[in-house]
């Protein structure tokens, strides 16, 4: 049900003040992780070949977790040379990204992508974090990215997971768990490393460590920090720039670990992510790293997010709560300046002046002069964000014939978007200061979500299990938008304020039986539900019929196969699954073709089997693989009124490919008594895909398969207490293009993002 109302966004300072003291309130009065998940966070994670994760809100075996989980060690990630989630996805079965650069990436995971809210629950430890809406409602499109250094593990949930982590997790869940503070000593670590990649220049990245206890058992600090400058590789032939993307990331975060007593610990962290670059899209037609932009388009994000976390471990159950404050400041660019030129005929005038009718010398002249005005322009929106959340939850710790969570769950996103036409220098492609406003929309959206949940598990008899979980969620969406700067080139009118209300509740169930035959092998089942929340179009120039559009959500059926051989040298899972998705919410177009907006179409179904395997067969060899098949339709015709970009039964879900596969290898060995050597290779294959459901579509463009290589050779000291690496990434140097699109803006050029050239480098590593 839509209704009107008016929206109004938190300031800064007032959030933070609110932010510290919803700390000292924890603080006083709430406990956080049992010793088990104390175990989990502190490296304390191998069990033979297996690890232990905390998928389901306590510590467990992965191969006794009867849910498809992969999850990769810290020191995996350093060895593949993984420095931002986008670098996961050769690691895990289903795990994919719609990678249109840094600050613009889509999670995706078996098949479950597209436009708008998160499909993907993305956790930085306890806290779930969103991107940014935009003008076309796409919060799923740039996940916050923070340096992934000093990391314990990633766990990726591979199925909706309702009813532990509720909306956005309608595909899956992937949880990036940090390195806590150790609390018995010093300790610190540096990773530095040097690079050149092909068609670009010098690449320089360092991150350190440092650990320091501030009273032993009691209290201790952990500070990370980082610095990463890549050379760009990417030229504007347009405005004879070279190597436009250079790309410069710095931060760090702030753990403070307090633990009073052996049952009660108390986390607080303070994360600063600062990115800045130009963007990383070149144009197909121009040739290969080759931009025919007009103008510059620099991306700026800067991310801050602070969280609280407190435990407390009874005899019977552990409680948790948590808490966060992310503030987050995003402004990208892109051109639009064919498109503006464009409108300068005599046949536009007459459309858009003339009623129809040739204009008269006057009229033309004058309308000549405003498109010469703005013929050299840039979308250029400004967003910023203030997100809370807040968890409550206690988990049963006792052996016996039941096992049960409970918790509650409160978030709280507003969002303010300006998005101004703005004129730029036509010989520097620069935009323009003071800014030169062509049109300007201003969008205030907040999103305000409340949750209860639930899960039981029984144990009838041994090495059997059976769980029921349920989500009671309620969901209000409120967005006020204005637009007052007019453009009659693109449709946009000046219009007061207007409101829309979206609200909804509703349940989500999960249910999930398994069996041990042996401790090696165990059979699993599942039932599970996603949702996502609905919402309202504030594109400019849009018909009001076409403002809202509802939730979507899904049903997964599944079953898996959990193996260990050998006394756990080889671990080998498989599953298989059925997805039917409702309402599902797609990417529809403005009829000049030149604007995105969300609306409710069809039905989809995705079908697929995902496997992995990890080997220890031989002393000092480690192998690693997966593959994915992934079969994502359209179960119906699409009803959207719009023919030309209306899927039909049959066509495939837009950027998932039907088959995508990771491998490693890593072997090591001894040099002498005190040093070791150790060699790897990282394998990833992504297949081909489309932009769009409708393959003839004009702005429809095909997205090739790639596959890319990475090699690390290097020297290692006793217990690696340090190491130095000849690395390089994409050894085969190939042109992996992994997002292409078209528009009426571009002019239908294909603007495309891909992986970075062959990359040659040194990295060296030392901890103390």
């Amino acid at each position: 049900m839509f209704t009107n109302t008016t929206t109004t966004l938190s300031a800064r300072a007032m959030g933070r003040s609110l932010f510290t003291a919803a700390s000292l309130i924890a603080l006083a009065w709430a406990p956080q992780a049992s010793a088990q998940e104390q175990a989990a966070t502190n490296g304390d994670t191998i069990v033979g070949a297996d690890i232990v994760v905390t998928a389901l809100k306590r510590s467990s075996s992965i191969q006794e977790t009867p849910i498809s989980i992969s999850a990769v060690t810290g020191e995996t990630m350093a060895n593949s040379g993984v420095q931002d989630i986008a670098d996961l996805a050769a690691s895990a079965p289903g795990l994919s990204f719609v990678d249109g650069g840094p600050s613009q990436r889509r999670v995706v995971i078996r098949g479950i992508q597209g436009s708008g809210e998160p499909m993907i629950g993305t956790y930085y430890d306890e806290t779930p974090v969103t991107g940014m809406i935009g003008a076309g409602n796409d919060a799923g499109g740039s996940t916050p990215e923070l340096k992934l250094f000093d990391v314990e593990r990633v766990e990726v949930l591979r199925g909706p997971q309702g009813t532990l982590y509720g909306a956005g997790s309608m595909g899956g869940t992937l949880r990036i768990i940090y390195n806590k503070p150790d609390l018995t000593g010093l300790g610190s670590a540096v990773d530095a490393s040097l690079s050149n990649t092909r068609y670009g220049g010098w690449n320089y990245d360092a991150s350190a460590m440092l650990n320091v206890p501030l009273a032993t058992d009691k209290v201790g600090v952990r500070v990370v920090g980082f610095y990463k400058r890549q050379d760009g590789y990417i030229d504007n032939t347009a405005l004879g720039i070279d190597d436009i993307n250079v790309l410069k990331s710095y931060g760090g975060r702030l753990m403070l670990r307090m633990q009073p007593s052996d049952r009660w610990t108390f986390d607080v962290t303070t994360f600063l992510n600062r990115t800045r670059t130009d963007t990383p899209l070149w144009t197909q037609e121009a040739g290969k790293f080759n931009s025919d932009a007009y103008t510059r388009q620099p991306i700026v994000d800067d991310t801050e997010l602070y969280s609280i976390a407190s435990t407390y471990e009874f005899d019977f159950a552990t409680f948790v709560a948590s808490g966060s404050y992310m503030h987050r400041e995003l402004s990208s660019a892109s051109d639009v300046s064919r498109f503006m030129q464009a409108q300068r005929s005599e046949g536009r005038c007459a459309a858009l002046v003339g009623g129809g009718s040739p204009c008269s010398d006057s009229q033309l002249t004058d309308y000549y002069d405003l498109v010469d005005w703005q013929s050299y322009s840039v979308l250029y929106p400004q967003q910023e964000m203030d997100a809370w959340t807040g968890e409550l939850r206690l988990s049963s710790n006792t052996t016996g014939i039941l096992d049960w969570t409970i918790g509650g769950f409160w978030s709280d996103r507003n969002i303010a978007v300006w998005n101004p036409q703005v004129n730029t220098n036509r010989v520097s492609g620069e935009i323009m200061r003071p800014l030169q406003v062509v049109t300007g929309r201003h969008i205030d959206d907040s999103l305000t979500q409340l949750a209860g949940y639930g899960e039981v598990t029984l144990h009838p008899f041994e090495g059997a299990q059976l769980t029921g979980g349920a989500r009671y969620f309620h969901y209000d969406k409120d967005i006020v938008g204005y637009t007052d700067v007019p453009s009659i080139l693109v449709g946009a009118r000046i219009t007061p304020p207007t409101a829309v209300d979206s609200t909804e509740n509703g349940w989500v169930f999960r249910f999930n039986g398994s069996y041990e035959f042996t401790p090696d092998v165990m059979l699993y089942a599942e039932a599970s539900q996603g949702y996502r929340p609905g919402g309202a179009n504030q594109v400019l120039g849009l018909d009001a019929a076409l403002t809202g559009y509802n939730s979507d959500s899904l049903w997964n059926y599944e079953v898996g196969l959990k193996t260990s051989w050998f006394n756990r040298a080889v671990l080998f899972n498989i599953d298989a699954y059925w997805i039917d998705w409702s309402d599902m919410q797609v990417t529809q177009r403005t009829p000049n073709g030149a604007f995105s907006y969300l609306g409710n179409a069809g039905k989809a179904t995705v079908k697929g089997v995902e496997a992995e395997v990890n080997a220890m067969l031989l002393d000092g060899l480690s192998l690693q693989g997966n593959v994915t098949y992934t079969d994502a339709t359209l179960a119906e015709d699409q009803n959207t009124g719009a023919t030309a970009t209306s899927g039909l039964k049959g066509d495939r879900i837009p950027y998932v490919p039907k088959w995508m596969g990771g491998a490693s290898a890593q072997y090591d060995w001894s040099l002498t008594d005190s040093l070791g050597g150790m060699a790897r290779v990282d394998f990833n294959y992504v297949g081909g895909s489309w932009s769009d459901f409708r393959r003839n579509y004009t702005f429809a463009r095909e997205v090739e398969d790639y596959a890319l290589v990475n090699a690390r050779l290097g020297v290692e000291g006793p217990g690696q207490s340090w190491g130095a690496y000849l690395y390089v990434t994409n050894l085969l140097d190939a042109t992996a293009i992994t997002r292409a699109s078209s528009s009426a803006i571009a002019r239908g050029r294909t603007l495309v993002s891909s992986a970075t050239p062959r990359t040659i480098g040194v990295n060296v590593r030392q901890k103390f």
